[in-house]
Formats: structure tokens, C-alpha cells, sequence
């Protein structure tokens, strides 16, 4: 874990460590190159489905706020009263079978975050390895879905897609080299590439961080003013800051920790304790009797694994607000290509 740390806070600059990896850095490209040649070439497809395919991701590695901004997209498509479905890897679950997610299924099987998604957004959720296996599988059994979005996947060309999502935090790309020196995932600025949907003019770059280090769109996140207990219940923020019953233990099993931990702080809630686990902890091997004298909250997605085991825990949702003007172009984008598609199933009737 600390050599995993030094090697994350070595991503911000150009030190000995980063220098130490570049040359394998340098096998990492000629990796991601090759990949690209395969498709360009033809040995590899990247295939189309019967909907308009939204992908949300992000070129540098850790948690930018890739999910969040899938559920805010996701509710604007709802609110505007389009036939949406969520499609993902399932990053961490056990199984690698291609599956629907329920909102009653476990973390494991599906993931956490594919769960965290169906939960808030209530649409069809699919995960598999193949992403294109699951936007196939969501399409036969929710023929009428239109738009099709997809929790990470910028570097899986095997799914074809229309619109892309980059996310970035005040991290902005490091210190611009790829992994392992770096933490990018892809060279930045990136280039084109056609046949897998990847174009320009069809790429909208999202900033959730307070000090975007290039251009793009702004997004504002924010802890919601209340916690969720597991029942669904909601207790205020106000209530934790002024309660003298048992101190406060915040725990969090995310990419970056500190935010989570700085965010309470900002609001004002009294920690006492608190402890950070590697992103997607499945918290088995967590002991309530340890931490019995605590009340203990954390982020949605550590709840759905934690609650089995500390069912008093709570969850203080992450809420985002994306900048209207990104919402008008990718309403732009995806009206175009909706009656594209349409135009296009018309002539093929009459032919």
C-alpha cells in the first residue's frame, strides 16, 4: 500500500520514481498503439449496436467522477423522457458472466458501482467484460432503449461509440506520461480514431475539480445535506454535527479517499477517526466490534458492501451539477444523431 502511494503521489511530477518507469512507460504505448493497429487494420471490429451509444470515462487513472457524471447524464435523458439503459464492466465482482443488474442483486455479482447506478437512476443496468455484449443484452430485453450509456470504456474500441464523456479532477493529467510513470491511461491530447466512433468534435471534456487545468466544461460536486440509512431513511447533516452520542468515524473505499474525508470536513461534521481502504474494498474483513463505539458514515458505494456488516452505518450521497452549456452541446450532438438514426431506419423501409 505504500509503495502503491508513493508511486500515485510520483504521477503529480517528474521526480526520480516517474523517471525510474518511463521505460516502461514506454512498453505500455507501444501496447495501446499496437491495440490500435489491430482495429485499424481490421483484425480487431468495433462493433455498432441498435442505439445511440454515450460513453463516460476518463484518461487518467483513478476516480475523476466518471460514475457520478454517468447518473447526472443519465437523469437529463430521463427528465427529457428518452428510453436510457446503463451498460458497464462491473469492475471487482466475482463472477464474469454478462448480467442484468437488480436492484436487490449483491456487489459481487454485479460490482459496486453498476449497483450504485441502477439504485439511483432505476433504468436497465447490464455488466459484462465485452461492453458490446452488454449493450446487446440490455437492446433484447429493452428493444425500445434509444440511448445506451456506458460507465467507462474510452479505451475499449470493441463498442462503437457516438459520444464520449472525459472526465478530469484538479489532477488534470498528471504530469502527462503514461502508465506507470504517469497516471494516463492514453496520451493527451488524444487523437482521433474513427473507427472505433472516437472523433473531435464528438468529445466533450467535463471538469469536476475546482482548478481545471486546460479547457472543457465545469461541473459543481457536492455532499448532499442529509444521510441514508440502509431502511431508506434520511438523517440531516445537522443532527451528526451537533450529536454528543458517539463520535464520528468516516470510512471510504474509493480512489481518493482525502476528497471524501476533506468534503465532510468542509461541511463542518466533527471527525474523529478516519480510515481510507484501496477503491472497491470489499469490506469483509471488516469488524463492527472493533469500531462499536463510533458512528460510522461513508460514501453510497462503500454502504452497499459495508451495510451487510455494520447495518447502522450511513451514507452520504455525492450530488453533481453539471454546467448547462455541456448539457445544450451533448443535447446537440445526440439530437442530430437520434434523427440520424431515425432518417436512416425510414430509408431502409422504403427500400
Amino acid at each position: 500500500m505504500a509503495v502503491e502511494r508513493a508511486v500515485v503521489d510520483g504521477w503529480s511530477r517528474r521526480g526520480l520514481i516517474a523517471c525510474l518507469l518511463w521505460p516502461l512507460s514506454l512498453v505500455y504505448a507501444s501496447v495501446f498503439k499496437f491495440r490500435r493497429l489491430l482495429y485499424q487494420g481490421g483484425w480487431m471490429q468495433s462493433r455498432k449496436v441498435n442505439a445511440v451509444v454515450v460513453v463516460v470515462g476518463n484518461v487518467i487513472t483513478g476516480g475523476a467522477g466518471k460514475t457520478p457524471t454517468v447518473i447526472a447524464i443519465t437523469r437529463q435523458l430521463q427528465l427529457q423522457g428518452r428510453a436510457v439503459g446503463i451498460i458497464s464492466r462491473g469492475y471487482g465482482r466475482k463472477s464474469s458472466e454478462c448480467l442484468e443488474v437488480q436492484s436487490g442483486s449483491h456487489p459481487n455479482e454485479v460490482g459496486d458501482e453498476p449497483l450504485l447506478l441502477r439504485q439511483t437512476s432505476q433504468v436497465p443496468v447490464f455488466v459484462a467484460r465485452d461492453r458490446h455484449a452488454a449493450a446487446q443484452a440490455l437492446l433484447a430485453k429493452y428493444p425500445l432503449t434509444q440511448i445506451i450509456v456506458c460507465d467507462d470504456g474510452l479505451q475499449h474500441y470493441a463498442l462503437y461509440r457516438d459520444i464520449e464523456v472525459c472526465v478530469f479532477d484538479d489532477r488534470g493529467c498528471g504530469n502527462g506520461w503514461l502508465l506507470p510513470a504517469g497516471p494516463l491511461r492514453e496520451p493527451w491530447p488524444r487523437h482521433s480514431f474513427p473507427v472505433a466512433g472516437q472523433l473531435h468534435n464528438r468529445l466533450l471534456v467535463l471538469h469536476t475539480g475546482q482548478h481545471p487545468a486546460f479547457g472543457g466544461y465545469r461541473a459543481m460536486r457536492s455532499l448532499a445535506s442529509f444521510a441514508l440509512c440502509r431502511d431508506g431513511g434520511k438523517i440531516s447533516l445537522d443532527s451528526l454535527r451537533h450529536s454528543s452520542a458517539k463520535p464520528l468515524l468516516a470510512l471510504a473505499g474509493i480512489a481518493q479517499p482525502e476528497a471524501f474525508f476533506s468534503m465532510l470536513r468542509a461541511l463542518e461534521l466533527p471527525l474523529k477517526r478516519t480510515i481510507a481502504f484501496s477503491d472497491h474494498y470489499a469490506f469483509d474483513s471488516f469488524s463492527r466490534n472493533e469500531y462499536g463505539g463510533y458512528t460510522i458514515i461513508c460514501t453510497e458505494k462503500d454502504a452497499l458492501k459495508l451495510w451487510s456488516h455494520v447495518p447502522d452505518a450511513l451514507a452520504i450521497p455525492l450530488e453533481m451539477v453539471v454546467e448547462q452549456a455541456m448539457l445544450v452541446e451533448f443535447e446537440t450532438h445526440l439530437s442530430a444523431l437520434l434523427e440520424a438514426r431515425l432518417s436512416s431506419s425510414h430509408g431502409h423501409q422504403t427500400t
